[in-house]
């Protein structure tokens, strides 16, 4: 079973239901209890990083996917998920959980699109990736494939972490981490097949991980 953690951070229910379509028993959930004993971690989010690391620190959540990295316990992160893990974030100047070297800055509002308009903030629409390093989250994907993003702030982090960047004014980070550790800028939830590949692929990892164990 796949732990999505409960944050208050929203969109674990889609996370859930994603998962559920594929047959992939998850559960939602803010009980380390239950965490330990799963055999992955999604950390999914929406929202702003203060409010979301505010929260994470007066429940103890942040300890919990501290125990759950130092475990390499395979884990996720999805969006605001995703950018919790590093270092700190432009958004409200906030200092994140540090698991992964890197920050958040804020798209410039004076980058423009390919056909030269400015860029709208935040960014909401469909982005094929631009694959930098192999990866089992991302296997048997089609070079074409899109997903969705909705983001004002983007992951800045080490090129060796960087597994695939997209571009919207400027090319940046889409998918990052290290084999059991990843974060995705974008929604796989919401990605249609491309995306329930991704899950499918994590789930997939974290199943042949606990065999190995």
């Amino acid at each position: 079973m796949l732990a999505i953690l409960e944050y208050e951070a929203g969109n674990q229910t889609s996370v859930h239901r994603a998962l559920g379509a594929l047959g992939i028993p998850s559960i939602i959930t803010a009980d380390a209890a239950l965490i330990r004993e799963a055999k992955g971690l999604i950390f999914p989010g929406v929202g702003a990083a203060g409010q979301a690391m505010r929260h994470l620190r007066e429940t103890g959540m942040d300890s919990v996917l501290r125990e759950a990295v130092a475990a390499r316990k395979p884990l996720l992160g999805i969006c605001l998920g995703c950018q919790i893990l590093l270092d700190s974030s432009d958004e409200n100047n906030t200092r994140m959980l540090g698991l992964v070297a890197g920050r958040c800055r804020r798209f410039d509002p004076a980058l423009r699109e390919e056909d030269g308009q400015p860029i709208r903030i935040p960014h909401m629409g469909w982005n094929s990736l631009r694959h930098k390093s192999s990866s089992p989250l991302l296997h048997g994907l089609h070079p074409d494939a899109q997903f969705y993003f909705v983001h004002s702030y983007y992951v800045e982090c080490r090129p060796e972490l960087s597994i695939a960047t997209t571009v919207y004014g400027r090319e940046f980070c889409a998918v990052y981490g290290r084999d059991g550790l990843w974060g995705c800028q974008f929604h796989p939830e919401k990605s249609g097949v491309p995306g329930l590949r991704i899950l499918q692929n994590f789930y997939l990892y974290c199943a042949e991980r606990t065999h190995a164990e």
